[in-house]
């Protein structure tokens, strides 16, 4: 199965939606590589930033359902190159 390394900013406007968002993430979170979070609450926002690894379905199944939640922006950038996926080890 070919992947993508890339990343994915989150920006959230509405911290109503914080709690569809961690579900979401969970659901994928075999293709997230890292995740941080910066948290505004004063303004009652936040921006997430992730590193994924996966399909381009993934990736995108991904980002579509974080951005229909109201509030949420989305936007990523994948490695133009694939990789292939390993499914033991590591290669030297």
């Amino acid at each position: 199965m070919e992947t993508r390394l890339g990343f994915i900013g989150i920006v959230i406007q509405q911290m109503e939606s914080a709690e569809s968002i961690n579900r979401i993430l969970s659901a994928f979170g075999a293709i997230i590589r890292g995740r941080i979070g910066i948290p505004d609450p004063q303004k009652g926002s936040a921006v997430i930033g992730l590193i994924v690894e996966g399909t381009n379905d993934q990736v995108g199944a991904l980002t579509g359902k974080l951005g229909n939640l109201p509030g949420v922006t989305v936007k990523s950038a994948l490695a133009s190159r694939k990789n292939e996926k390993k499914k033991e080890g590591f290669e030297s």
